[in-house]
Formats: C-alpha cells, structure tokens, sequence
C-alpha cells in the first residue's frame, strides 16, 4: 500500500469519527516495513518500543496481514475495531492516544500557518520531516512514542499489548500511510476543521507580511474629463416613424429556423420602438413564460405551419414546458391576454357579490347546475367551466368528459350566461 491510497472512509458528525472500511488479506506478507511512509513506519516503531513480546507482536501483524482487522474506527483519542482471533466471536480491540490541549493546538497551528509548504503537502496527505520538525521545534510531538500508547481489548491476555491491540496498531499504520490526517484527528481535530483553521491563518499570515499599497491620489471625473478636453457628446438621432424590417437570415445546415429568427427580431424592434417613443416598456413586469406565451400567441392562426412549429418548440425548450403546455397558454392568451393566461393558471377566492349571484342566473336561465370551486363552476358532467376573472368578466372552458384537461374557448363576458351561451354554440 502507497500513501495517498488506501481503505474508504466515511466521515461521520463534525468530522470528529472517521470509520475505515476492512482491508483484505494480502495475498503474501512482505518481509520489509510494516508500513510504506515514513510517518507510518515511525507508528510501527512506537508500537514495538511499547512491546517488550516479539511473538505477540508477531502473531498481530499476522493478524493484520491475513485480513483479521473488521472496519477500524478513528476518534479523537481513540482507534477501535473488532479483531477476529481464534474463537468465533470477535474481540473489541481498542488504542488510546493522548490528544493535544487546546494551548498546544493553537501553537502548533500557528506555526504550520506560517509556512506555506506544511499545508500544501497536508493537502496532498503528505506529512514532510519538516513539519514534524516544525512540531518538535515548539515542544509539540505529532508522532507518538511508547508513553503515548495505551491498548486495551475484550480477550483474556493481558499482554500489552495483546495480538489483538497490536494487529490493530499495524492496521493504523496503513491508514496513516494513506492519509496523515488520520494521526491529527488521534490528537483531537478532524480534517475539516484543521484545514478551515489553516486557510484563515495562512491568509492572515500573508496580510501581515504583505507591505502596504501606495495610496494613489484621487482625481473627480469631472476634472480628469474636463482636462483631456473631451468634445460634448453628438445629439442622439431621431427615432424612425416604425420600428423597420428585421434582416434577412439565410438557411444554414443545423442554424434554427430562419423565419422563427426574424420574428423574435421582428417583436424586439417594436418592443425597442416603443420604449424609445413613449419611455414606457410596454411589456415590463412580464416574466419569461408570459413573455414566451405572448410571442406564440402573435404568430398566425391559421394553422401551426413548420414555422410556428418550430417556433413552438423553441420558446417551449427555453422556458422548460412542453409544447402542450404552450398551446394551452397561448388559447388563454388570446382568449383574454395576460389576464386569460392568469385564469388558466392561477385560481383565487373572489369576493362576495358577482360570483354569488353567477349560480341563480345560470338556474334562472335554465342551465344545469354548476359546482363551484374557488373562481371556477363546473357542470356536473364536467365538461364546462366558467372562470370569474380579477377584471369582472367570465371566461368559458370546455374538457372531455372524466379528463379534467380544460382548454380555453371562446370570449369572456362580464355576464355568466352569455359566456356559456356563447360556449354551447
């Protein structure tokens, strides 16, 4: 194993508990270091300066090598992990290790901080000599030494450690190999909260040892323009009679329908003639979909050529509908513009008076009767609606039988029975 790969781990709260997926057994036990990095290597060393038992020591690392060591768990100051010996039920195998003080941590960070090399090579999961004598050199020592030791397992040995706290020591080791943040959360912090700490004092590091901008004078606008001589701005032209025709796009392999082109050309212009004629946009307060619905509704009625089908499809991809949807929108729109396109949409409470007395004119006019529903009466076949508008008019809908799929038809009409007169006929 190499450092920078190694077992997953699945960080849990606070970054402060890290579990390691169980590693394999290797296929051969290599004769070499335990460990392949230097730093994992000096974990190893700890460990059997702690043992004065070179069989124990033994029969963990075979341990560990033949796949033994279940998921290991990382805290600050504690690594644990069940460890399967010769009885069928696993033993809890546990390592304590003393964590920093908060003093130290502030120490250490400090210094870390101050060169710039230390975090980018914790970045890249490397742990250089030089930060660990960057560590030694303000009394803080990153890696552990026999003292800072403590195992501890459910098995009858009392050996210290025993086969099972020392297959687990050898399983850290490769967990330090691959990632040195492991060692730091042993001595208390989680990654995230070290590199977050780093970042701002390294930034505050840098701002202290930046030297101060000079201050340039500052000159008013006015004056600089006004010293360069600059000639007053010509008169803005006069604005045409009409907006003008839009250009001619050719028809290229792949390029969008040239026709679709010049009529959102064309609709620009007079929206751009209008803003410079009367100051006003005529359509401001509109949102993409009602300005999309507004375009589709000013193509032709008669019919949806290739053209106005593409043109469908365009404003129906670029609004995130269906064309469908657009088709429904755009009956609304010329049923009744922004207004129509609200009574499709958008159902709300009227008040009391004109909607009331819709339900007695429709008897009266011996209608069938209708089921109201906020601003909505609906015959009892459910094939047509009306829609009390904000603006005082009716708007008729018709659907198919059992569909609930309502289509505008027909003009609105302050008066309920002539709308749904005019819908029937």
């Amino acid at each position: 194993m190499s450092p920078g790969a190694g077992p997953a781990a699945r960080p849990g709260p606070d970054d402060l508990r890290r579990t390691f997926e169980a590693v394999p057994a290797r296929a051969a036990a290599a004769d070499g270091p335990f460990a392949d990095s230097w730093w994992g290597r000096a974990w190893v060393d700890a460990l059997e300066s702690l043992s004065m038992d070179g069989a124990r020591l033994a029969r963990g690392r075979t341990y560990a090598d033949g796949g033994h060591v279940a998921a290991v768990t990382v805290t600050p100051g504690r690594v644990i992990a069940y460890v399967h010996g010769s009885r069928p039920r696993p033993y809890r195998a546990e390592l304590h290790l003393r964590t920093f003080s908060a003093a130290d941590w502030d120490t250490f960070l400090d210094a870390v901080a101050a060169r710039p090399g230390h975090l980018s090579a914790l970045l890249d999961k490397e742990m250089p000599h030089s930060l660990v004598d960057t560590a030694d050199g303000i009394g803080i020592r990153l890696l552990p030494t026999a003292g800072d030791l403590d195992p501890d397992c459910s098995c009858p040995d009392r050996g210290r450690p025993c086969k099972h706290v020392a297959a687990l020591c050898y399983q850290t080791a490769r967990l330090l190999d691959s990632d040195p943040f492991v060692l730091l959360l042993m001595r208390g912090r989680g990654e995230r909260e070290l590199l977050d700490e780093l970042g701002r004092r390294n930034a505050e590091h840098s701002a202290r040892e930046r030297p101060e901008a000079a201050t340039m004078p500052s000159v008013p606008a006015g004056e600089a323009l006004a010293e360069r001589f600059l000639p007053p701005l010509p008169a803005p032209l006069p604005v045409p009679p009409h907006p003008g025709e839009p250009p001619g796009y050719p028809e290229l392999p792949g390029a969008r329908d040239p026709l679709g082109l010049e009529h959102l050309a064309s609709d620009a212009a007079a929206r751009a003639h209008a803003l410079l004629t009367t100051g006003e946009d005529p359509l401001a307060g509109f949102d993409t979909w009602q300005d999309a619905v507004r375009i589709a509704a000013s193509r032709p009625t008669a019919g949806l050529t290739a053209t106005t089908r593409a043109l469908y499809r365009e404003l129906a991809f670029a609004t995130g509908r269906s064309t469908t949807d657009l088709a429904r929108a755009v009956a609304a729109w010329r049923q009744g513009g922004a207004e129509g396109l609200a009574m499709l949409e958008t159902p709300w409470d009227p008040p009391a008076g004109p909607f009331d007395r819709a339900r007695p004119a429709l008897a009266a006019a011996d209608f069938p009767r209708f089921q109201p529903w906020r601003n909505h009466l609906t015959n009892a076949a459910g094939t047509l609606q009306l829609r009390f508008a904000h603006d005082g008019r009716w708007y008729g809908y018709e659907s198919d039988p059992g569909e609930d799929d309502w289509w505008p038809r027909g003009a609105p009409d302050p008066d309920p029975v002539a709308t749904l007169t005019a819908l029937r006929h």
